[in-house]
């Protein structure tokens, strides 16, 4: 059961990340860098069957493009939402 609030906790600070990029709030690189490789080595619980797993994947190559380019707000909203969502269940 810990486990999963600590993989909650992990969606969270990434949600928290795409809504700082969202409202012009510029994170600290080093912790874009870490939440975008957390939700990147979570995504690769794919391989055992976890379809949601998709979404931490595209929510780290999305964070990691945001360090380079200035993405469309839909780009930034949409895993906010499905981070934050996943984070709600993981903490219920």
């Amino acid at each position: 059961m810990v486990l999963v609030k600590v993989l909650g906790l992990i969606d969270l600070i990434g949600a928290s990340c795409f809504l700082m990029l969202v409202f012009g709030v510029q994170p600290f690189f080093q912790l874009i860098l870490f939440t975008s490789g957390l939700l990147l080595l979570k995504g690769m619980f794919i391989f055992t069957g976890d379809v949601l797993s998709v979404v931490d994947i595209f929510s780290a190559i999305t964070l990691l493009l945001s360090i380079v380019f200035a993405l469309p707000s839909l780009l930034l909203w949409m895993p906010a939402f499905l981070l934050f969502a996943k984070s709600f269940w993981s903490f219920i």
